[in-house]
This record gives C-alpha cells, structure tokens and sequence, in this order.
C-alpha cells in the first residue's frame, strides 16, 4: 500500500543513523511531525511518550525510536471500532455519505459502487443531494460509468423523497446496496443539520434499521480543516467511520492520525487515486508502514 512519496521521509532520515538521543533530536522531530500535518496535541503527546519511553527502557538507538514511534501511531489508529467498512449483507444494504463540497464525495460513492458491482451485487445510487444540480449531474456520470443504477430527481427536491424512491426502488429491485449522497451545504447550517437528520429517520423507517455506515468523506489534504469539518458533521449526524480522499503525494498523512487520535472516528477507507479501483479498506499498519516509505 505505497500511498506516500516520502511524505514522512525527512522523520525516517531523522531516525536513522548514529546521532545522538537527545533534547534536539525531540525538538527537530516534534518539529517534523507538526510540518507532516499533526496536531500540537497529539504531537506532543508522541512525542512526551517517546521521551518517557527513552528514559524507562533506556533506548540507545534512534532506530529504536524510530520502530517505538510507529507503534505508537499504529496504537493511536487501532483504538476503538474495526476498521475497515462493514460489508452489505443485508437486502438493501444502505450507506450514507456526508461532507462538505469538493472533498471527492461522489467520486468516493463511484469507487464503492465499483467494488460492490465486481462483487456481483446488485448496486444503486440515490442523488439526495438537490441542493445543486451539479451533484445530480455528477453522480449520474458516474453512476453511467460503473453501469449501475441511480434514483433521482429534479434539483430543489426533497432530498427524503428522493431517499424513500430511493430505497423503495432497492426493494422492488432486490437491489444489494443502496449508496446515498447527500448535501454538503444548504441555505443555513440548520437546514443542513434538519436535512441530513431526516435522511437518518427515513432510511431507518424504510429498512427498520440504521443505516450500514454514515460515512463522513474528507479531502486529506485540506490539513487541520478537515478536522474543523469532522467537529461539524459530528455535531449533526452519528457518524461510523470516515472515508479518506486524494491521499497521494499532495497529503502529508498525519491528519489521518490527529483525525483518530483527537475525535475518536475510525477510518474505514481510503481514496488514493482517481482510478474506480483506488478505494482500500483502511489498515493501520499499512498506513503508518506506507508513511515511512521513501
């Protein structure tokens, strides 16, 4: 999983080699860490437990630093709930995804689509965001493109009405999955608020359950935004997990570690091309691994 061109490369050369553990190569490496996109908190929290680390068990090698900071992002990532997005094996299986504008949302509900389709499931894409005809426009591209089908209608609609046609059609259907996209911005942040509650009631009500997965979809190399973001949409839906977009060479990667390690959300996919086949189920050891590579 080589998601990185050395976005971390300058912390690898840091901890390799003969120089001296000491308070410079804490400070250079605290330094390095806030520059690859984490958080002063969790920054200093490494960084504290690395020190700490030094002094119990008397580390002598900076490679041994080196292997005790990638456990403890490996630690940070693997906190909480499984990773990896729950697989559809209900009839309709219905995932919801949140976000705001220009973050890769339908281009993230294209890519699952395609996997579930290679799947030989039966999949279809609802166009709950109305509030712009260009989503509506978008995902109907997409949804051209994977060959799967789509349930929309005309934009300033109720976006609820588009998601009962929505999973009504998956019942009719005996649809597989039900991959909805809804609005990243309204009038008012309590219209989105109210909007996006209501999705949640209506697919419980349709299906009796809650939704699979209420997936937040953020662009990774919008830095500390992208934490702004994830506070907001915490504040108005319940979120399962996060699908990570355009991690590649532009990302810096630590934002993946302050996103778990200060809110909690478990990462369960990553979007790292533009390719359909560039989604993965997120694999923490991977991750850190990949963060290291050159």
């Amino acid at each position: 999983m080589r998601l990185f061109k050395g976005i971390f490369s300058k912390v690898d050369q840091l901890l390799t080699g003969r120089r001296p553990i000491d308070d410079e190569l804490f400070d250079e490496l605290e330094e390095l860490l806030i520059q690859g996109d984490l958080s002063i908190h969790t920054t200093t929290k490494l960084v504290n437990a690395l020190r700490l680390a030094t002094r119990k068990e008397k580390l002598n090698e900076v490679d041994q630093i080196k292997e005790r900071l990638k456990s403890l992002l490996v630690e940070i990532l693997e906190v909480g709930d499984g990773h990896g997005i729950t697989p559809p094996t209900q009839q309709p299986s219905v995932y919801v995804f949140v976000g705001v504008n220009g973050v890769g949302k339908t281009t993230t509900i294209a890519k699952l689509a395609h996997r579930y389709k290679k799947q030989g499931k039966r999949v279809l894409l609802s166009a709950a965001d109305t509030f712009r005809a260009a989503a509506i426009e978008q995902l109907e591209i997409w949804a051209n493109r994977v060959g799967v089908e789509i349930v929309k209608h005309q934009p300033g609609a109720d976006p609820g009405a588009v998601v009962f046609d929505s999973i009504q059609a998956a019942i009719a259907r005996k649809a597989d999955v039900v991959l909805i996209d809804t609005a990243g911005r309204m009038h008012t942040k309590a219209n989105l608020m109210e909007e996006l509650k209501k999705v949640g009631r209506i697919v419980n009500k349709a299906i009796g359950r809650d939704p699979e997965e209420v997936l937040l979809v953020l662009d990774a190399t919008t830095g500390q935004n992208a934490v702004m973001q994830a506070r907001e949409f915490m504040a108005i839906v319940p979120l399962t997990g996060i699908a990570l977009s355009k991690i590649d060479g532009t990302a810096k990667g630590g934002i993946v570690i302050t996103i778990k390690d200060e809110l909690g959300i478990p990462i369960k996919l990553i979007g790292s091309g533009e390719g359909l086949d560039d989604l993965e189920d997120f694999s923490p050891s991977a991750f850190v691994n990949a963060l290291f590579e050159d």
